[in-house]
């Protein structure tokens, strides 16, 4: 490290690292962008943002507030992470998505289209949320989930393995959807029901309560299943 080289603690364990302040288009100082990591011409990184490690911010991406972007993450497109938000691992959020306040979006999963992720959510693994899909509070996405559409998973919701939630579906409080379950349509899936195995929720069907529905199981049009096993 050359004496008169800038470096940055970025407070990861790695110490000082040679790195630049962003020069945003308006010709304003942005945040602290390793020289290992980049930031193009293009991309606002507000002041108190940072780029480090091998992540990539690039087309018209904001980083903004607080938010951190690490590890070989990439942030491009219109998409915007916000507030104090975490994009890291080899996670992708482009499009025109949007993470912000506390949510995190790390391992090898993608946020993108027009979807959103706030709140305290957690999208990780290889899963993926877009379209205009919906994750926030303190909900959860893993695995090889898909949540997209119009859905909304929320609440202390967990959405996990290769499950699909899509449509205009909400899954909420503390329920979870899990293995190769499917819910969508106008279906809502909540309290503390469990939704796993092969099965399937849709129409405008209700599943809540204690209730389990696994297997094969079809539970479908303006069916309502609660405090029960099918």
């Amino acid at each position: 490290m050359r004496k008169d080289e800038i470096v940055h603690d970025f407070g990861d364990g790695c110490g000082e690292v040679p790195a630049h302040r962003h020069i945003n288009l308006d010709g304003s100082t942005g945040g602290w962008v390793a020289e290992s990591a980049c930031a193009a011409a293009k991309a606002l990184v507000s002041k108190d943002a940072c780029v480090y490690g091998e992540a990539r911010v690039y087309g018209d991406a904001r980083v903004l507030g607080d938010a951190r972007v690490y590890g070989e993450a990439c942030v491009y497109g219109h998409a915007c992470v916000h507030g104090d938000a975490r994009v890291y691992g080899k996670a992708r959020v482009y499009g025109d998505a949007l993470v912000s306040k506390d949510a995190c979006v790390y391992g090898e999963a993608c946020v993108c289209g027009d979807a959103c992720v706030y709140g305290e959510a957690c999208v990780c693994g290889d899963a993926c949320v877009f379209g205009h899909a919906y994750v926030y509070g303190d909900a959860r996405v893993l695995g090889d989930a898909r949540v997209y559409g119009k859905a909304h998973v929320c609440g202390d919701a967990c959405v996990s393995r290769d499950a699909c939630v899509y449509g205009k579906a909400h899954v909420f409080g503390d329920a979870c959807v899990y293995g190769k379950a499917r819910v969508y349509g106008e279906a809502h899936v909540y309290g503390e029901a469990r939704v796993y195995g092969k099965a399937y929720v849709y129409g405008e069907a209700c599943v809540h309560g204690h209730a389990y529905v696994f297997g094969d199981a079809r539970v479908h049009d303006a069916a309502r299943v609660f405090g029960a096993n099918i």
